[in-house]
């Protein structure tokens, strides 16, 4: 079976462990927990007849980018960068990120999940940045761990992203 090492990076509180725990274990806890560190997470998708499972990284919460331990990246396949649609400031830790991932480890895949669909009639992040980026040849996905929406789907096209790599 092949096994791909996946960071989790985004500011603090926009959702990686509960995008990591619906994913995993199909679950949704109200609950704020901070990550201290990194919390390993593993789940075997199958793409086109193939096994692959993921080793999920979830690092704690970044909102200094440059502190992103970059002993924590090595190895890694390919990133999760996760945003709360909530705080537009978290939209720019993100895309501050995966500059900081392509220094330190080359250009691998990411996807970009702009989470708290739940709640997007708070949203604060910008459709057309959105848009943008997406013109630039980011994968972007809006997802909500409590909801479970396009959870699922964002791994999987993920996973399947790394697939075609190999």
């Amino acid at each position: 079976m092949i096994k791909m090492k996946v960071c989790m990076l985004g500011a603090f509180a926009v959702g990686k462990t509960s995008l990591v725990q619906q994913y995993v274990n199909s679950i949704f806890n109200e609950k704020y927990q901070t990550t201290l560190g990194v919390k390993i997470d593993k789940k075997t998708v199958n793409i086109d007849n193939r096994s692959i499972e993921l080793i999920l990284w979830d690092l704690a919460g970044e909102d200094e980018f440059m502190e992103v331990r970059s002993s924590y990246l090595r190895g890694s396949a390919a990133v999760i960068l996760v945003a709360d649609g909530t705080r537009a400031e978290t939209l720019d830790i993100a895309i501050k990120l995966k500059n900081k991932v392509y220094s330190e480890v080359g250009e691998i895949p990411f996807i970009l999940l702009v989470n708290k669909m739940d709640l997007i009639e708070n949203w604060s992040i910008d459709q057309l940045t959105l848009k943008q980026l997406e013109k630039e040849g980011w994968n972007i996905l809006q997802t909500s761990a409590k909801d479970s929406d396009n959870v699922e789907a964002a791994y999987q096209t993920l996973a399947s992203q790394l697939m075609t790599e190999l």
